[in-house]
């Protein structure tokens, strides 16, 4: 074996890393999933920045941690629900490969991502809860709606909603697009902007197919990091 073919072998031997921000047990606060014990892992980095992000401490800070003493950490739950979250986790490439392992060991696996960033490559086992930015975040222009084509019945799709005009570009964009012929449909009202009441208001007022979808665990204990 030459020597470069000798480093090769080596550099693919190296077993993947993830940057990670924490690692926590909670009760699930979004989603389809919402008040079931789920065990978190928040990754690194995020190339948006909302103007509502309440993770703005995950897109710097963080441990490299390997993927087999990440699914030895989160053994202690003895839970069998896993949410990968961020930031947003397909910024950093080993998302994927995490992904699978978590699968291949039976849990439950769900994965929030921005949409920003192709989806094509997530395990087809993982529940996608793709975000998609309305125009109060700021970051509208990185929809990727190619990534509606990987979307299937077993994925949600949220938008967040800071105000009535927030509300009306997401209605329009569930009838532009049939949203609600792909998956569940999920409004969340920005925790700080807009009462859940006044979303709900709307929604009934235009028999509008979504689910209105509160933060359940901001409910509980507050904006507070690893709840």
């Amino acid at each position: 074996m030459n020597p470069s073919t000798q480093e090769d072998s080596l550099v693919q031997q190296t077993p993947a890393e993830l940057r990670i921000n924490e690692i926590f047990f909670s009760i699930q606060g979004e989603s389809t999933k919402v008040g079931l014990p789920t065990i978190f892992i928040r990754l690194t980095g995020c190339p948006l920045r909302c103007r509502y992000c309440d993770t703005a401490y995950a897109f710097h800070y963080g441990e490299e941690m390997p993927i087999d003493t990440i699914i030895q950490s989160i053994n202690q739950y003895s839970a069998k629900h896993v949410t990968v979250t961020g930031g947003e986790p397909l910024a950093q490439r080993s998302c994927h490969e995490l992904l699978s392992r978590l699968c291949d060991e039976g849990y439950l696996v769900s994965l929030e991502t921005s949409g920003a960033i192709n989806v094509a490559d997530v395990d087809k086992r993982v529940m996608k809860i793709m975000d998609i930015k309305t125009p109060s975040s700021t970051e509208s222009d990185k929809n990727n709606f190619d990534n509606l084509a990987h979307i299937t019945n077993n994925d949600q799709i949220k938008f967040v909603i800071s105000d009535q005009s927030d509300y009306e570009w997401s209605k329009q964009k569930i009838i532009e697009l049939n949203l609600t012929d792909i998956c569940e449909i999920l409004f969340s009202p920005e925790h700080e902007s807009i009462s859940p009441g006044d979303l709900g208001d709307w929604i009934l007022e235009d028999k509008l197919n979504v689910r209105l979808q509160v933060q359940l665990h901001k409910y509980l204990w507050g904006n507070v990091p690893g709840r």
